[in-house]
């Protein structure tokens, strides 16, 4: 069975692209460290380790878009490549599961 075809990633520029993929690494790593996420000492260990790294390049990524005088984000058309990038999925691993316990 063919997967289901994914809406097109709306037109971003290299420097927005270079910010979403750099913002969804840094959100792929903080799931993995969430210690309500997470049982593995060892495995968010290597993610905080990595986190360091990505947040630089991040940082890289906002300041190459605000030296180019990009000083406004376009949220609308930003959320829409990330709900592409299966970001609702990534982002979801960062925050406070529901609580079972009552």
């Amino acid at each position: 069975m063919p997967l289901p075809e994914l809406p097109p990633l709306p037109a971003l520029t290299r420097a927005e692209g270079e910010l979403i993929d750099r913002y969804l690494d840094v959100v792929d790593l903080l799931g993995r460290i969430n210690p309500a996420q997470n049982e593995d000492t060892y495995r968010g260990l290597r993610a905080a380790q990595a986190l360091v790294r990505a947040a630089a390049e991040l940082r890289d990524a906002l300041a190459l878009m605000h030296g180019r005088g990009e000083s406004e984000l376009h949220g609308d058309t930003l959320a829409r490549a990330l709900r592409v990038l299966d970001g609702e999925r990534r982002t979801a691993r960062v925050v406070l599961p529901p609580d079972c316990v009552r």
